[in-house]
């Protein structure tokens, strides 16, 4: 595996109206950025604390993931993402390894970053998702 660190923590929100403030007023962090990913049903919002991002993630359709995911388990920790510098190589490395890819080719996630995930039933339970930057 190619993994360099910790990119980012997403967190299922109902709301990011509600959200942000908590975040801002509370643990005085800024959001930076609101973004759509309409082909992924959900608006996010980052946060930066040290070199890691906190992405918040709120559901635009009831069949969102999101929505499923909290009609489920409630708001919470959603997903931990991994920056890597070879996406494709360390989905081909978690498949010779037995791991269940929900993504088998890269895609296209928020802030521009190429995003796969790796399925929670291989993962000890936590959904994991891998972000590449094709910038870097």
């Amino acid at each position: 595996m190619n993994l360099t660190h910790i990119e980012h923590l997403g967190i299922a929100v109902k709301s990011l109206e509600t959200a942000i403030p908590y975040y801002e007023t509370v643990l005085g962090l800024k959001c930076y950025s609101v973004e759509e990913v309409v082909d992924q049903k959900v608006k996010t919002a980052f946060f930066m604390i040290g070199d890691t991002k906190i992405e918040l993630l709120e559901a635009t359709s009831e069949e969102s993931p999101i929505a499923k995911f909290i009609e489920k388990k409630g708001e919470g920790v959603h997903h931990i993402a991994f920056a890597t510098k070879d996406l494709v190589s360390d989905l081909a490395e978690c498949a010779e390894n037995g791991v269940q890819l929900i993504d088998k080719a890269p895609r296209k996630g928020a802030e521009g970053l190429n995003i796969a995930f790796l399925h929670p039933k291989s993962t000890m339970g936590v959904l994991t998702e891998l972000c590449e930057n094709p910038n870097k």
